[in-house]
């Protein structure tokens, strides 16, 4: 378990790791914090299982990509200012080159290779990594019959298609009141310990085709273009800002927000153009918002891309810097503990619906639900490292399509 008297990991360790989770986290973000629970609390021990959900549940409350803001606590709480710094950019600069050189093939030959097969055999290895996870962190979550039947709730809310972030406040707000009055009228029950950091810290995506449909060269470049004279770096910076200040849910809400902006509102990209750009997002690792990137660089080329792509992340860096102190203490009071475990036991019960809705989506032939069973047995018995089960997954699923 991580401590306050851990020693503090080197910015190269937080750099190595990040850049591997950035190049290797497929499957939304469901799929990118399993991967990061196994790499920083299972084998790094870095973070107590307990600690590394209660950032979970607190980053769930906050706009921005979860998955990114995760990176950003851990390399915040590892190496302070700097850790912060290097382990946001680098789990996400993996995802955004691969997304402008996407963008710029797209523009220059109108034709990507055919990435199906490896990625019809990386999301079911995904789906095993969402499984293990979310045992090992029910298993902390769960503190009694009361927290479970929250959980549960949730869960059945969330499969009937309740919108996540309501269900969260109301999970969290609902289980709080529940639990902190049944610990003041029972002597015997009491809320968790606060558990300090570790020293050093001074939604689904939605579901796009693997294989791009794409225009010819003439048409993109011609709408591009047409379209570039219309916008400049700051209103595109601008609008990216706000995205990645409000947005809230899964990646369908990206969408959303991407349509009535680019499409509707300011008619930079045509519909094809958007739905294409959210394709190459999905097909890229790391967070669905790397497709900032790619629109950026449709619309005015390389310094498109890099306006789009830190103006859309930056809101994430500042929502952990001021969350960041305001964690442990939540472990203080009765109430915002009680809070805290109704939040945590939501978000797995939210991961559990993602993995659901995925599973529906991913596991409809028989190659799929062998690497699927064989990457959870390998992952739960001999608790091999999830990004080999995800390499693993995407091997097999080339081999498989031979």
């Amino acid at each position: 378990m991580a401590d306050a008297e851990a020693p503090r990991s080197s910015l190269w360790e937080v750099v190595r790791l990040f850049l591997k989770l950035g190049t290797l986290s497929f499957g939304g973000p469901a799929g990118h914090i399993a991967l990061m629970e196994d790499e920083v609390v299972a084998r790094r021990k870095w973070l107590s299982r307990e600690y590394f959900l209660d950032l979970v549940g607190a980053t769930n409350l906050i706009p921005g990509p979860n998955a990114t803001e995760m990176a950003i606590h851990v390399g915040y709480l590892r190496r302070g200012w700097l850790g912060l710094l290097a382990a946001g950019a680098c789990f996400i600069i993996p995802g955004t080159i691969i997304s402008v050189a996407l963008a710029w093939a797209y523009l220059r030959y109108g034709s990507l290779p055919e990435l199906a097969p490896f990625l019809a055999g990386a999301k079911p290895a995904v789906l095993a990594v969402i499984l293990v996870a979310v045992l090992r962190l029910g298993r902390t979550a769960l503190k009694g019959w009361r927290v479970a039947a929250v959980g549960a709730a949730v869960l059945a809310a969330a499969m009937v298609g309740l919108n996540e972030i309501l269900l969260l406040f109301a999970g969290g707000l609902v289980g709080m009141v529940w639990l902190a009055l049944q610990q003041s009228s029972s002597s015997s029950s009491s809320s968790s310990k606060p558990l300090p950091p570790p020293s050093g810290g001074g939604s689904t995506a939605c579901v796009a085709t693997a294989s791009i449909a794409l225009p010819s060269r003439a048409l993109v470049s011609g709408a591009a273009a047409g379209t570039a004279a219309a916008v400049s770096l700051w209103a595109l910076g601008l609008f990216f800002l706000k995205v990645g200040a409000v947005l809230y849910g899964s990646g369908y809400v990206l969408v959303a927000f991407l349509e009535q902006g680019l499409v509707r509102d300011y008619q930079w990209l045509t519909q094809q153009q958007l739905m294409d750009a959210i394709a190459a997002g999905q097909v890229t690792p790391g967070p669905l918002l790397s497709t900032a990137a790619f629109i950026g660089y449709l619309l005015l080329g390389g310094a498109g891309a890099a306006v789009a792509t830190v103006a859309v992340f930056l809101p994430s860096f500042v929502f952990v810097v001021l969350l960041s102190p305001v964690v442990p203490k939540l472990r203080k009071s009765r109430w915002s503990a009680a809070f805290l475990d109704s939040v945590n036991i939501a978000s797995v019960a939210l991961m559990v619906a993602v993995g659901v809705r995925l599973g529906r989506e991913t596991l409809t032939a028989w190659p799929a639900w062998a690497i699927a069973i064989a990457a959870s047995v390998v992952g739960s018995v001999w608790r091999v490292n999830a990004a080999w089960l995800i390499l693993g997954g995407a091997a097999a699923g080339w081999l498989l399509s031979l």
